[in-house]
């Protein structure tokens, strides 16, 4: 059997396409939608699983691991960032009573 090519590229680019979208949508949540703390940790979560998912997707295209371990890297970044964040998060309701970015400042030691 023959194998055809000519699918995979289709496949690329469609997830191509869809890595484009959620990397914008991640952008816009952090950058656009900045008054919320949580909001913006979700926007930094998708914005790295859009990294992942370009990762794996040319590991796999390209028959070469080493993409899928950044992913296992970048994995491990992310949840390290989101723990911090969310500690963050909990300190700063505990002193404000209220999770917005505008008060980070008052964290201060």
């Amino acid at each position: 059997m023959i194998f055809n090519y000519e699918y995979y590229y289709l496949d690329l680019f469609v997830i191509f396409g869809l890595s484009l979208f959620l990397l914008a949508l991640g952008f816009c949540g952090v950058f656009v939608l900045r008054s919320n703390l949580i909001i913006t940790l979700i926007s930094l979560e998708v914005v790295l699983f859009t990294v992942n998912l370009n990762f794996i997707v040319f590991s796999a295209f390209l028959d070469d691991l080493l993409g899928q371990i950044f992913a296992l890297l970048v994995l491990s970044v992310a949840a390290a960032e989101s723990s911090i964040g969310l500690a963050l998060l909990v300190a700063m309701f505990r002193v404000r009573g209220i999770i917005s970015i505008d008060y980070l400042n008052t964290l201060k030691g």
